[in-house]
């Protein structure tokens, strides 16, 4: 177990290093045999040891001596909900935060979209943190979706484990950045449908696992 802690500090103050969160904001998670491994409440990443971190139980309940990150509802229920997430990142990077701070959902605007599941790419609507209404309303963007804005707050990216979930946050900063420069050159023009959809069977082929 103090293995997969490990690995979710590392992945936490990997995102930090990226410039994915800053200070303490942000936190992730990683689906464990006994429940959900997740990062304590307004603590340091670099000062995080394998002790501090909390064990979420499916009914809310932790073990540990810190509190779970208070956005610890919608890692829950993320994991409740989607059997193929095995770790989830939230972050507040500069674009992805930019474009929920004015509720834009990202379009069909490049092929990568089809990365996070396809187009477009939701905005959940806003709600107070750390509760049950954000968490609905991370559930309703996140279907069919591997990642997703949340409106005047930040992305959340989802993924096999922590490592690939923090892949996906990383390349949906990138979109995030490139959809919004596209903005201020005039706007994408963007993909078809059946664009999206080609995408989609090649990322099946082409990004499968080797």
């Amino acid at each position: 177990m103090n293995r997969l802690r490990e690995r979710l500090i590392a992945a936490a103050r990997e995102m930090a290093a990226r410039g994915l969160s800053a200070g303490t904001s942000g936190n992730v998670s990683l689906r464990a045999p006994e429940g959900i491994l997740i990062t304590p409440s307004a603590m340091p990443y670099e000062a995080l040891t394998p002790e501090m971190i909390p064990m979420l139980k499916p009914d809310g309940s932790h073990e540990g001596p810190y509190r779970p990150s208070s956005e610890w509802r919608f890692h829950l229920d993320i994991y409740l909900t989607r059997p193929d997430v095995g770790g989830v990142v939230h972050h507040h990077a500069p674009y992805t935060t930019a474009l929920a701070m004015a509720r834009r959902e990202i379009p069909a605007c490049h092929y990568m979209i089809a990365r996070f599941g396809g187009a477009p790419l939701r905005c959940a609507d806003y709600a107070l943190f750390g509760t049950a209404a954000l968490s609905a309303a991370v559930l309703a963007a996140l279907e069919g979706r591997s990642a997703c804005l949340m409106a005047n707050h930040g992305g959340i990216a989802t993924g096999r484990d922590v490592e690939a979930a923090l892949a996906a946050a990383t390349e949906l900063e990138v979109l995030a950045q490139q959809y919004a420069l596209s903005l201020a050159a005039g706007g994408p023009v963007l993909l078809s449908e059946a664009e999206i959809e080609a995408a989609l069977s090649q990322f099946a082929t082409a990004y499968r696992p080797q």
